[in-house]
């Protein structure tokens, strides 16, 4: 037979050297690799520079890029090496597996399934329960994998193990290949999978593999080469692509001597860099350790789970978390891998790599922090690129979560990580536009158009601010004109106003321009004021809470529009409405606390109020639902009121032991939500830490104390109080 059969483990440096030097020590006149024949034409690409691993041939539909698949490859995958090999040697060479273009009509093409784990076969022969330490110890830490006895061992396997469906499909492929080189080449290497390695020795006549691929609708399809992480290595699905310690494995090929001091050093590295003190004694004890670990196990060579045991005994002090960290980053690692900027790809892709350029943002694979400040060009341009990715489904930058990546203020904090299927996003973002702006244009107005409810719409509003879309803004404001004309649900009205007037009060933060949105915020607040009323009566409880919520909001964007008007025909409304006998307790409550804050109501007022549903005879429960609407977002009232303080003191006294248990977890969501130092501070009052002496008035104020300060106020403001 003229060929030479490599049978390996995809991702294995050990596999990869030895791949190496077999070729070197008998060249070929051409080699054949396990991988996509569509992705021929990209192998020219491996003696560039920028192209680095670990890279991936990303592999889709044009008309349709969900269908798409990967093929990653590390610096010690042994495909990558033979491809590398072969081009620096001018030996030809091609991939010979069945054809992407086969398997459009499988959606789970890369998710294979086999019978049998082959290697986990062969490490209970041999008395191992780990697979992976097998392989390290036959294969990796031996340097010269014997390919006769895998392809033997593979071979006894396969004889006794029912046959997958596809792989015979693939290989009946396969052999139709290798009958084809067979006629121009006489010296071929092919380097596959250790599981093929028998189906492609075995004699199987032509026409029997002709039947087997008869019938194969055949796609178009289109192929490039992506970056990709190691991160994504290990959770890699498929038989035999995945591998669990990427970052081991690189190690592993790249450290031609003192692997486990060299990988230690590494540790200790990630360690200091945490600030941990790790010292060199730390290190020569911890490969002492990890070299006696491996002798009393009779393994060849110290492997990953005797360093991590060293290391989790001398550096890491038996901490989880520090022996995580190293998992995380050298274990597994973060590596990104990078492709040349003129690689072939779809326009958004290359718009996209050249906006990271010219605002300085360039793809990690580990995550980080991002804080923008919107004032500053650079910034700003930023913050409009991560709000336009988002929008064509490309999630790079995630708003942080301590909520100061809020519209209204000029920071905005991110967290920034770039994943491979990215990649796959982009081709199918590309259907809506060459450029990221038109492609976030284009998808926008079609979700305004799909739009069902006026909350969808303006939410839109809101993004067409934070990603700068101006030609979106136009269709997408027409269709919240055209959603609120129709929607009579004055809660649906409510809900939208929020994110209105955000847009309204910090389009000048963004420099975007917000006219015309005036006019239908307007118009909305008019239909609510007029609705409002009809909706509040007889409520149940999920209702109100969900009403006073939307009350919240409203009140909340009315304070941003800084519409005096507004803002009185508000209060006015909430007025109208405050005291009617057939509002939920929630509400009553609330509506009070509104009004007193707003200046509508004394504290006298407020505790006239408060004193009806806690009189004898109303439920209690009622009761508790105005004392949690009324105290809603704080309980400062208490800390000052002292006549509010002890009404209600004295009703939680006098609530029946029968009825306590049903009101009990009201009061505890509505005091559990206060800040500690005011549940701290009400305590004190209660248990008698209340000052006296001096007179005060309702809301707890010392006007004998307050007069000090009136000279220093008259100076600061200029003017006579």
């Amino acid at each position: 037979m003229p060929e030479r059969l490599y049978g390996i483990r995809h991702h294995g440096p050990g596999s990869a050297r030895a791949v190496v030097a077999e070729l070197s020590r008998r060249p070929p006149s051409i080699v054949l690799i396990e991988g996509p024949p569509e992705a021929d034409s990209l192998v020219e690409w491996v003696r560039h520079a920028d192209l680095e691993p670990p890279v991936a041939l990303l592999g889709y539909a044009p008309d349709d890029p969900r269908r798409a698949a990967f093929w990653p490859f590390a610096v010690f995958s042994p495909e990558w090496q033979a491809l590398t090999w072969a081009v620096a040697a001018g030996v030809p060479v091609r991939f010979f597996d069945l054809p992407f273009a086969f398997r459009l009509d499988r959606s789970d093409s890369q998710e294979l399934s086999r019978p049998v784990d082959p290697i986990g076969e062969l490490a209970n022969a041999a008395g191992y329960d780990d697979p992976e330490r097998w392989w390290e110890d036959v294969v990796e830490h031996r340097g010269m994998p014997a390919f006769e006895a895998i392809a033997e061992a593979m071979t006894a396997i396969r004889d006794d193990s029912p046959e997958d469906p596809d792989d015979l499909v693939r290989e009946a492929y396969m052999r139709t290949v290798l009958r084809e080189v067979r006629k121009t080449h006489d010296e071929i290497a092919v380097v596959c999978g250790a599981w093929h390695v028998p189906a492609l020795a075995r004699k199987v006549t032509q026409k029997d593999d002709t039947d087997l691929l008869r019938g194969r609708k055949k796609g178009k399809v289109a192929f490039t080469w992506v970056p990709w992480t190691y991160g994504r290595l290990a959770s890699w699905s498929g038989y035999g692509a995945g591998v669990r310690s990427p970052g081991w494995y690189h190690h592993l090929f790249t450290s031609a001597d003192e692997v486990v001091p060299r990988w230690l050093v590494d540790a200790a590295g990630v360690l200091r860099a945490e600030g941990v003190p790790t010292s060199s004694a730390h290190v020569i004890e911890a490969t002492r350790l990890a070299e006696a670990l491996a002798t009393l196990r009779g393994r060849p060579l110290a492997g990953l789970a005797e360093v991590t045991e060293a290391a989790e005994a001398v550096m890491c002090d038996a901490e989880p978390l520090r022996v995580e960290l190293i998992n995380k980053r050298l274990v597994v690692g973060e590596r990104l891998g990078g492709v040349p900027e003129d690689m072939p790809a779809v326009p958004l892709a290359k718009d996209l790599a050249a906006q990271q350029r010219t605002v300085r943002l360039k793809p990690e694979a580990l995550e980080r922090a991002l804080d923008l400040d919107l004032r500053k060009e650079t910034d700003l341009r930023r913050s409009r690129l991560l709000h336009r990715l988002r929008v064509i489904g490309v999630p790079w930058g995630e708003p942080a979560a301590s909520g100061r990546a809020s519209t209204g203020t000029f920071r905005e904090e991110w967290k920034l990580r770039w994943q491979p299927e990215f990649a796959v996003r982009l081709v199918e973002g590309s259907m809506f536009g060459t450029t990221v702006a038109a492609a976030a244009t284009a998808k926008l107005t079609r979700a305004a158009a799909d739009a069902e409810t006026l909350a969808d719409v303006t939410g839109l509003v809101e993004t067409c601010l934070l990603a700068d879309l101006a030609e979106a803004y136009p269709p997408v404001l027409a269709a919240l004109d055209a959603r609120a004309a129709l929607d009579a649900d004055v809660g649906h009205l409510m809900a939208a106003i929020p994110a209105l007037a955000r847009t309204l009060r910090y389009g000048d933060v963004r420099r975007t321009d917000v006219a015309g949105l005036a006019a239908v915020t307007t118009s909305l607040l008019g239909r609510v004021y007029a609705g409002l009323p009809s909706a509040v009566g007889s409520l149940s409880d999920e209702a109100a809470k969900i009403l006073r919520d939307r009350i919240d909001g409203v009140h909340a964007a009315i304070g941003l529009l800084d519409d005096e008007d507004a803002r009185a025909r508000w209060l006015s409304t909430l007025a109208s409405v405050a005291g009617r006998a057939d509002l939920h307790g929630l509400l009553a409550g609330r509506l009070t606390r509104l009004l007193l804050d707003a200046g509508r109501l004394d504290a006298a007022e407020a505790r006239r109020r408060l004193r009806l549903p806690l009189t004898v005879g109303t439920p209690p429960a009622h009761g508790a639902a105005w004392v949690e609407g009324f105290l809603a977002g704080g309980g400062l009232l208490l800390v000052h009121d002292d006549a509010l303080l002890d009404l209600l003191d004295g009703w939680l006294a006098d609530i029946p032991a029968d009825a306590f248990d049903a009101v009990l977890p009201l009061l505890r969501r509505t005091f559990g939500a206060f800040e500690a130092g005011e549940r701290r501070a009400i305590g004190e009052r209660i248990a008698g830490g209340r000052p006296g002496g001096a007179e005060t008035n309702g809301l707890g104020f010392d006007d004998s104390r307050a007069d000090l300060v009136m000279p220093t106020l008259r100076l600061l403001l200029g003017r006579e109080l």
